[in-house]
C-alpha cells in the first residue's frame, strides 16, 4: 500500500479541488463495491464468524483486537481460527500458516503475527479461506476474520466496526477522493458493535452497542535512543506512542503499509544508527518482514489492545457464537 496523499486530511481549497477531480473514479469505485454485494451469494460457514474491519484504508487495530478477541475467547473455551487475506504475501491460498515454513513474502506479515496465537488460514479468496478454516474448526470455535468487513461473499455471525481519530478528521470522500474504503453510513448500518480506537470519542452518531478501546504497550524495551522505523498504515501513531513511552528518538523513518525493506535501506538504517550512538527500534509487524539477521540487531514495541467493559464486549461476542445468527448484511468489496 502506497502512503496516503495528503489532500485527503486536509480541507484547503487545493485540498477540495483535488478530491473534486477524483470524484468520478469514487463513484465508480463505489458503484463496483455494490454491484458486487447485489451479485454475491455469501458463504454461510458451519463455525460463526467474527469480522474485524473499517471504514477506512489503513491501520486502525484490526489485528491486535483479533488477538484480543482470540484471548478472551480462549477465557471461555472457545478455539479461535484466524482467517486472513495475507496481504503482502505471495501466497493465493488457501494455506494453513505454518511459521516454520513460511514467511511474510510467503504469507504476510499480519498471518505471522497472528500465528503466534492460534492457527490462521491465508486466501485472497475470502470464501475459501472461512471454508477451510471451518472444516478445520472443533466443535466449539469461532472464526476470527482480520478484514474483510467489505467483503461480500462471507455471512458474518458477527459484525465489529473499529473507528479511530483519524476517521473522524478525513475529507469524507471514498477513494481514491479520500480515505474511505465505503461511505461510513453504510459501514456503521451493517456493524453489529463499534469498537472506538484511542481518541475516537463518540465520532459518529449509532444506536449499535459501542465500546471504547486503546492500544497499549506491553512489557515495552526501557526507555534509551532510538531511530525508529516502520511501514505501517499510520506511522505518526507509532512515532508519538514512542516520544509518550520516554524515549529518545534521534530519527523517525515511515515507509509504505507493508513496505518490503531492501537490503540497501537496511544497511542506511544501521549506519544511521551506528552513527549517533542509538538502537534501532520498529513495530512487531515491521520485525516479521526482516531478515533474521537484522532482527537480532533490533528491538520491538510489543503493543495490545485494551477494551472498557470487557465482561460486556464477551457477553456480546458469546451470544453471538452460541447463537450462530446469520448476519445478512453484505455489501462493498475488500
Amino acid at each position: 500500500m502506497i502512503s496516503e496523499p495528503w489532500f485527503w486530511r486536509e480541507k484547503t481549497p487545493l485540498a477540495s479541488f483535488l478530491s473534486a477531480v477524483l470524484s468520478p473514479l469514487s463513484s465508480a469505485y463505489d458503484f463496483g463495491q455494490r454491484w458486487r454485494a447485489a451479485r454475491a451469494k455469501p458463504f454461510q460457514a458451519s463455525t460463526p464468524v467474527i469480522c474485524i474491519g473499517n471504514a477506512t484504508l489503513g491501520g486502525s487495530g484490526k489485528t491486535p483486537c483479533a488477538i484480543m478477541i482470540s484471548a478472551m475467547l480462549a477465557e471461555e473455551d472457545v478455539s479461535a481460527i484466524f482467517q486472513t487475506r495475507g496481504y503482502g504475501g505471495g501466497a493465493k491460498g488457501p494455506l494453513l500458516v505454518d511459521p516454520s515454513l513460511h514467511d511474510a513474502s510467503h504469507v504476510g506479515d499480519e498471518a505471522l503475527l497472528l500465528a503466534q496465537h492460534g492457527p490462521v488460514w491465508i486466501a485472497k479468496d475470502r470464501a475459501a479461506g472461512v471454508r477451510a478454516a471451518a472444516q478445520t474448526a472443533a466443535h466449539r470455535s469461532a472464526i476470527i476474520m482480520d478484514d474483510g468487513y467489505q467483503n461480500p461473499t462471507v455471512v458474518k455471525t458477527l459484525s465489529i466496526l473499529l473507528v479511530n481519530q483519524g476517521d473522524a478528521v478525513g475529507n469524507d470522500k471514498v477513494f481514491p477522493a479520500g480515505p474511505l474504503r465505503e461511505p461510513l453510513a453504510r459501514a456503521l448500518e451493517r456493524a453489529d458493535l463499534v469498537i472506538n480506537v484511542g481518541d475516537a470519542g463518540n465520532a459518529f452518531e449509532t444506536d449499535k452497542p459501542c465500546f471504547r478501546a486503546r492500544i497499549e504497550p506491553t512489557n515495552p524495551p526501557p526507555p534509551q535512543k532510538i531511530i525508529a522505523f516502520c511501514g505501517i498504515g499510520q506511522p505518526t501513531r507509532f512515532f508519538a506512542l514512542l516520544e509518550s513511552l520516554g524515549f529518545e528518538t534521534v530519527n523517525q523513518v515511515a515507509f509504505p503499509d507493508h513496505h518490503r525493506f531492501r537490503d540497501a535501506e537496511l544497511r542506511h538504517l544501521t549506519r544511521m544508527a551506528k552513527k549517533v550512538g542509538a538502537t534501532l527500534l520498529t513495530t512487531e509487524k515491521d520485525y516479521v518482514r526482516l531478515p533474521q539477521d537484522f532482527q537480532e540487531n533490533c528491538l520491538t514495541l510489543p503493543i495490545a489492545m485494551m477494551i472498557d467493559d470487557k465482561s460486556q464486549f464477551k457477553a456480546l461476542l458469546l451470544n453471538a457464537i452460541n447463537d450462530q445468527a446469520p448476519a445478512h448484511k453484505q455489501n462493498g468489496a475488500s
